[in-house]
């Protein structure tokens, strides 16, 4: 079996001969400007990067990433592929000496409604399908919060969910095909616009939340559906969390909405700061349901949902048939991110556990914001167990910040507990790699780095993500 060439062999920045590079690529698409390349160390997880890459290229076509591979491979550069930039868990972060691969150029995109299909080149934006797609009466229902900012590539790198997961299901649930360059530059395709394909092994989904460690996406063929009704929306709110809580249980129990969102008490306050649209700061949580049922169905889930709500002790529910007022209590729940980084900065996980144990988790948050002394604000996915814990800090402050640092393995560790994982859909990146281990246990991180191996043995795909980096970068 192939293993991952040691640190001491990688390339430094001085031995890397990029000029190699900057002469087989397009002029301009190879660039060493320090201004430009400082403004990719970063990805939205905001974390501080001292990092100093080789370069970036911006590449415009499969050749392109080709062509930089393949002179990767040769000189044992790390490359760290990066789409839009908007991941959450570090996964884009740059490392010394590392090419910075972008594809956010690659912006094709055709939809064939006859299939239901759409072929979409990574730097594509998600807004960018949903609009092609609703051109045709279809829809492509993976929706992050970050949907009007973040592209396709990066969606499949982390296997994005959204809003809408709970009844509609993740960005692998839409994926058809690939068209993947391996680390060594050759090109392959798996899968293709066939709604059943079950030859060979299953490969397709071993690219998708692969994170840019085994290859690099530079096409996707995906499964569009028929535009769902127009959607009723109920909101609840809620004098504790955990009565939230135990009403998206009872709620899941015999229903299946299209939305079932969970904010608290620091979350809602947040998005009313932002968006002053008359939500209530003190209610301890607050539950945004919505069904896109047909006809009068839609109606009764609401209702239903209403009535579920007000037995578990909700002191106010509200509900409209209009898709815009309902659209406005979505957008304060999408909001919640941006509202709480100007609060301070950011620790944000992403864990999900089993749906019963959905009660326990919200509950355990609490408990470690009071015995850490810090501020948790918290918005989930609730209707699949997905939270969002976010853990505010002053980075100023050192004591503060170590104090946010240990919560946030108190969430991760609390998340295991109640047979959860790390990562529902931001990806594991660099931020949560040291807990991977712990979370798949050694029979399944082996096979993860057999794998890992495998397919990159030179260990020069986004080093550090997921899998751990070599020590240095630096040649003897």
């Amino acid at each position: 079996m192939a293993t991952a060439v040691p640190a001491h062999e990688l390339r430094s920045p001085a031995r890397a001969p990029l000029a190699e590079l900057i002469a087989e690529l397009a002029p301009k698409t190879v660039v060493t400007d320090p201004a430009v390349v400082a403004a990719y160390r970063e990805d939205g997880a905001h974390a501080p990067s001292t990092a100093e890459p080789l370069a970036v290229v911006r590449a415009r076509s499969t050749a392109d990433v080709q062509a930089t591979l393949r002179w990767a491979g040769r000189h044992r550069v790390p490359v760290v592929p990066r789409g839009a930039g908007t991941g959450l868990s570090g996964g884009s972060i740059a490392v010394d000496g590392a090419v910075v691969l972008s594809v956010e150029s690659m912006r094709e995109l055709h939809v064939d409604p006859a299939t239901r299909t759409a072929v979409a080149q990574p730097g594509v934006l998600n807004v960018a399908v949903k609009d092609a797609a609703a051109e045709h009466g279809l829809w492509y229902p993976p929706d992050p919060s970050s949907f009007e900012i973040c592209s396709i590539g990066g969606n499949v790198a982390t296997n994005a969910g959204g809003l809408c997961c709970v009844k509609y299901g993740v960005t692998a649930d839409y994926v058809l095909g690939l068209e993947v360059v391996l680390p060594d530059g050759e090109v392959v395709r798996l899968g293709g616009p066939r709604l059943k394909d079950s030859a060979g092994l299953s490969l397709t989904k071993l690219f998708v939340g692969s994170e840019g460690t085994l290859g690099v996406v530079t096409e996707v063929t995906l499964r569009l559906i028929p535009a769902p009704e127009p959607h009723s929306t109920m909101v609840a709110l809620f004098p504790t969390t955990r009565a939230a809580a135990d009403a998206v249980l009872a709620i899941t129990a015999g229903m299946r909405p299209s939305m079932l969102e969970f904010m608290d008490r620091n979350a809602i306050a947040a998005a009313e700061s932002r968006l002053r649209m008359g939500l209530d700061p003190e209610a301890a949580a607050m539950l945004i349901a919505r069904s896109d049922a047909p006809g009068s169905q839609a109606a009764r889930e609401i209702e239903s949902m209403a009535a579920i709500c007000t037995q578990n002790g909700a002191t106010e529910v509200f509900h409209t048939d209009d898709p815009e007022e309902g659209e406005a209590f979505a957008a304060a729940r999408r909001t919640a991110f941006p509202a709480l980084e100007r609060q301070g900065s950011l620790l944000l996980e992403d864990v999900g556990v089993p749906l019963t144990a959905l009660p326990d988790l919200i509950a355990g948050f609490d408990a470690i914001a009071a015995d850490r002394d810090v501020t948790i604000a918290t918005v989930a996915h609730a209707g699949d167990g997905n939270t969002h814990p976010m853990v505010v800090y002053d980075p100023r402050d050192a004591d503060m910040h170590a104090r946010a640092q240990a919560a946030f393995d108190d969430i991760m560790a609390l998340a295991i507990s109640l047979g959860g994982t790390i990562s529902g859909e931001h990806g594991v990146g660099r931020l949560k790699r040291s807990w991977l281990p712990e979370y798949l246990g050694p029979e399944a991180m082996r096979l993860n780095e057999r794998i890992k191996n495998a397919l990159d043995p030179a260990g020069i795909m986004n080093p550090g993500t997921m899998f751990a980096a070599p020590s240095s970068t630096t040649a003897d």
